[in-house]
């Protein structure tokens, strides 16, 4: 199933349905006086929130949504059926955004939340509502109001803990796949990660958290080069960002300009994601020889002047991870 995380759609609730006209009509009985009902409610159209759901893509074939109009009255004091309400799953962690005016309705994350889009149109009253003593044949009714009309804007932010961040090819899918479950595709070239993976990462029977994979980001990418730009904001809800790095890339480019790469392409995307609290993962230290790596290490970290947290590890041979997803672990906990 292909990936989409973006979709603009238009909902209409239903119109409400027309009070009625109408007089009593029996045989023995004149002057029966008024018995129009009243017209029945518009439906309403809400989002809900299901977490078996992970994509927008059935959005990409149904682009308008429509609820049912409420019944007209009727005679003999007949209140007209209610339009049914349309129920719309979408997945957890999609915000809703109205296209015109750009405000936002509502962000559903959790799973069964519930929001109203669109508010169904209200019943028209019959001709017996005007009744009175000296009006006792009346001839006037009200029309059901219009329902709520809308284009909207769906953005899907998948829920995760931890969010990897990091140059093509640095190890972010063979890490998220030695910690984890998930089993994103793996290989040799660039851009082989083309959405986005979650994976869950079990500490044991009790404790867990939830880490995020997205494609790499190059260099130009807040003004739309490679994939990864498109998928940050992914990394938005995120409490922990780890920047994984290539310590011996293959095109023998430097790892520290790299890494500078990175944070200036985060800080032109969003300020408030490049303050995040990230950690720098050095990865592929089986690539060096062992009397080697701390040195090699320790020249990046001073390279760079980097203040935060560091870790060594080889995601391939799951050297290090264990102790890294503790430690991550233990910060989570902590946020709590």
């Amino acid at each position: 199933m292909k990936f989409i995380d973006e979709a603009k759609i238009r909902v209409e609730a239903g119109n409400g349905g027309h009070g009625c006209l109408s007089f009593r009509r029996e045989k023995f009985i004149p002057r029966g006086g008024p018995d129009g009902g009243d017209g029945g409610d518009g439906g309403s159209v809400f989002f809900e929130a299901d977490a078996k759901l992970n994509t927008l893509v059935e959005f990409r074939y149904t682009k308008i949504y429509r609820a049912e109009r409420g019944q007209n009255g009727m005679g003999c004091n007949c209140t007209g059926k209610s339009g049914v309400d349309l129920m719309i799953k979408v997945p957890v962690g999609t915000v809703v955004t109205d296209a015109d005016t750009e405000e936002q309705i509502g962000d559903l994350i959790e799973n069964g939340q519930r929001i109203c889009v669109a508010k169904g149109g209200v019943h028209g009253l019959g001709n017996t509502r005007f009744k009175s003593s000296v009006n006792q044949a009346p001839r006037k009714i009200t029309k059901g109001t219009e329902g709520e009309h809308r284009d909207l804007h769906l953005e899907l932010k998948l829920l995760a803990d931890v969010g990897l961040l990091g140059l093509p090819n640095a190890g972010k899918s063979t890490l998220i796949t030695a910690v984890s479950s998930a089993h994103p595709k793996i290989a040799d070239y660039p851009f082989t990660t083309l959405r986005p993976h979650l994976g869950v990462v079990r500490i044991d029977s009790m404790q867990s958290f939830v880490i995020a994979d997205i494609p790499g980001i190059i260099e130009g990418a807040a003004e739309g080069a490679g994939l990864g730009i498109q998928f940050l904001k992914h990394l938005s809800r995120t409490h922990l960002l780890l920047h994984v790095v290539d310590v011996l890339p293959l095109d023998e480019s430097d790892p520290v300009e790299g890494i500078k790469t990175i944070e200036a392409e985060l800080a032109k995307y969003s300020a408030e994601l490049h303050q995040q609290q990230r950690w720098l993962v050095l990865n592929k230290i089986d690539l060096l020889p062992e009397a080697e790596v701390e040195q090699h290490c320790d020249a990046i970290v001073q390279r760079l002047q980097w203040q935060g947290p560091v870790y060594r590890i080889s995601a391939v041979k799951r050297q290090g991870t264990k102790a890294l997803c503790y430690h991550i672990n233990d910060y989570l906990c902590l946020m709590q």
